[in-house]
């Protein structure tokens, strides 16, 4: 997907920096719950656990920084950013913002080539949701928005989504679906592209705007107590 700041190389077109490739392992490990929130990062450690130079991990952190995933203070050091009730909720709002109106400009333009691509990748992504890993399942379903909103032809917008993406998938990762809950999913997908194809904004904003809600109900049912309120955070 286009992103003002990409954690893999687009189109597998070069090799993959060494800053790039500790980028990405660290955004795979705190996508994972490796690095769970609040979780110091001592440079140290993450040079001694990715193989790597100090300085390449340090570009690392930096550009998670940038994506809010990790929070840099100077001369003190390097943390995963921890997650909240509030945050979570900060998150949605600002998704529903940005998203909707990156869908209503994409149903205004949508192309058989965008359709060809979002049904490739929501394919991909019915075909890996459910499996014991989640990192496949996660590209394809970011995959399958992000075509969906480069559809609308705005360079910025999609880069202003990215980061609140991010954050918010720290918070979709740690649910996993039941089989009725995945397909209630996949129609929900269906839906927003189906209103796509049908060149309607009313009906992309309202199938996108159902599928984000149902998302935080299903986040928020599944949330650990100390993040419901329940208890005081580790």
């Amino acid at each position: 997907m286009e992103r003002g700041f990409r954690l893999t190389p687009q189109g597998g077109a070069r090799q993959r920096t060494m800053a790039e490739t500790a980028a990405a392992e660290l955004h795979r490990m705190i996508m994972s719950g490796e690095l769970p929130a609040g979780t110091h990062l001592r440079l140290a450690d993450l040079t001694a656990a990715l193989d790597m130079s100090a300085m390449p991990v340090r570009e690392g952190l930096r550009r998670l920084e940038a994506l809010g995933l990790v929070e840099i203070i100077p001369h003190k050091g390097a943390w995963v950013r921890d997650v909240s009730l509030d945050d979570l909720l900060d998150t949605h709002q600002t998704r529903l913002a940005l998203e909707t109106l990156a869908i209503r400009s994409a149903a205004e333009r949508f192309t058989a080539q965008d359709a060809e691509a979002a049904r490739q990748a929501l394919h991909e992504h019915a075909k890996l949701a459910g499996a014991d890993d989640p990192i496949p399942a996660r590209q394809a379903h970011t995959a399958f928005h992000f075509t969906l909103y480069r559809a609308g032809g705005s360079r910025w917008l999609p880069r202003a989504i990215e980061p609140v993406w991010e954050n918010s998938e720290r918070y979709r990762f740690a649910t996993r679906p039941t089989p009725d809950g995945l397909a209630h999913i996949q129609a929900e997908h269906q839906a927003i592209l189906d209103a796509c194809v049908a060149g309607d904004p009313e009906a992309a904003v309202t199938a996108l705007t159902r599928h984000l809600e149902n998302a935080m109900r299903r986040i928020q049912e599944s949330m650990p107590a100390r993040l419901a309120g329940v208890a005081e955070p580790a």
